[in-house]
């Protein structure tokens, strides 16, 4: 899965199972901790932050289309630069 974002840092698009689905809605942000503590993770210090976790949920239609309109709620951990798509339902 691949989520291209606008320059302002909003995502634009999410590509998964070979389709581009289009961002429709206005997206909604948030974050989440990582239960560091119960994974015991370490890592050096100074790295920065490794315990946000960030969320997006977004609706989405197939390319520019009149689609239906389903929701991807996505996550990327914070050590991570590769996006999870966590769950998809329909709108």
């Amino acid at each position: 899965m691949e989520v291209r974002f606008t320059a302002a840092g909003t995502p634009l698009a999410v590509r998964y199972d070979g389709r581009v689905w289009a961002v429709a809605a206005e997206p909604l942000r948030w974050f989440s901790r990582d239960s560091w503590w119960q994974t015991q993770r370490t890592v050096p210090v100074g790295i920065g932050n490794v315990v946000d976790i960030e969320h997006w949920r977004v609706q989405v239609r197939l390319g520019t289309s009149t689609s239906a309109l389903r929701t991807f709620q996505l996550r990327r951990d914070p050590l991570s630069e590769q996006w999870l798509l966590e769950s998809i339902s329909d709108s």
